[in-house]
């Protein structure tokens, strides 16, 4: 007797493989609805950051201008600056999340 299909989740006699008994499916939409919602808050923090958004943009503008040069590290420290205020942004979002708060 020949395997059909051997490996590639066929039976022995080439019919569909047996169903799975795992909560796969839910464990994978948690997952996703967790990355959805933040990707629908991204917006809202960015925007509490908008002077440090400006002030790297500005510096990256400015290096990629006609005779500027972008290098490593060159707007670091307002990448830096943005960094900090979004990471803050959203610590803040998640505490009140967990207090009941908007």
């Amino acid at each position: 007797m020949t395997l059909l299909g051997a490996g590639r989740g066929r039976t022995q006699h080439g019919g569909a493989p047996k169903c799975r008994k795992e909560p796969l499916m839910s464990t994978n939409r948690a997952l996703w609805g967790r990355v959805r919602s933040r990707l629908r808050a991204f917006p809202e923090h960015l925007a509490v950051c908008g002077a440090e958004a400006t002030a790297y943009g500005r510096c990256v503008q400015a290096s990629t201008a006609p005779g500027g040069r972008l290098r490593k590290d060159l707007c670091a420290q307002e990448f830096e600056a943005l960094r900090s205020c979004f990471a803050a942004a959203v610590k803040k979002s998640l505490e009140g999340s967990r207090q009941g708060g908007p």
